[in-house]
């Protein structure tokens, strides 16, 4: 249920469970953080993260959830593994985002979505809290207030409005998401793989 392709330096990790919303199950995040950290150990210099149909993911697997998966440690390892990695990430969301998917999506350097995309991370609804580093990084990105609206007030954020407070960098159309996320690989691919790491490091 996870897709992966090479291209040279570029990586294309793809959620491929569109029956289910994408909705992860732990399998489905083990092999994510796993093909996360081949590539930093295979000199990959970006990685594309996206998903098939037109729900980016809908967070976790809710039989699963129920029986722990909420709070199993997979969901930081990917996170970490991500935000830690020495290569360009982006994450091209095909869809809504929801949920613990929000961390993978949080993680990576670049954000991009289609039109009609929502956000919303349901946690106080559902009885879970968020996974701990996701309210650290959703607040640096969109500030305390917007984080609290989200995951305090259960806030649905629509595409434009995710743009203005800074969750999202770039909207585009189904067709051209990937081409646009391998335009904005372009540089990091044809860079030295250790410059790449380097920029990276500076801006942590």
């Amino acid at each position: 249920m996870i897709g992966l392709e090479k291209d040279g330096g570029l990586w294309t990790l793809t959620l491929r469970r569109p029956d289910k919303a994408n909705s992860l199950t732990r399998d489905m995040l083990i092999r994510l953080a796993d093909h996360a950290e081949a590539a930093a150990r295979e000199g990959a210099q970006a990685l594309i993260l996206t998903g098939e149909g037109k729900v980016f993911s809908a967070g976790a697997d809710l039989e699963e959830a129920r029986a722990g998966l909420a709070t199993d440690p997979v969901w930081e390892r990917l996170s970490g593994t991500l935000a830690a990695a020495p290569f360009l990430t982006i994450a091209a969301l095909n869809g809504t985002l929801a949920g613990g998917a929000f961390g993978m999506a949080l993680a990576c350097d670049i954000r991009l979505a289609v039109p009609g995309a929502k956000f919303f991370y349901p946690v106080m609804k559902l009885g879970f809290l968020p996974q701990p580093s996701d309210p650290t990084r959703l607040a640096m990105l969109v500030g305390p207030a917007r984080a609290k609206m989200i995951l305090m007030a259960g806030a649905r954020i629509e595409v434009d409005e995710a743009v203005a407070w800074g969750l999202v960098d770039r909207i585009r159309p189904p067709e051209s998401l990937i081409e646009c996320a391998r335009a904005l690989s372009a540089d990091a691919l044809s860079a030295n793989g250790s410059h790449v790491a380097g920029i990276k490091a500076m801006l942590r």
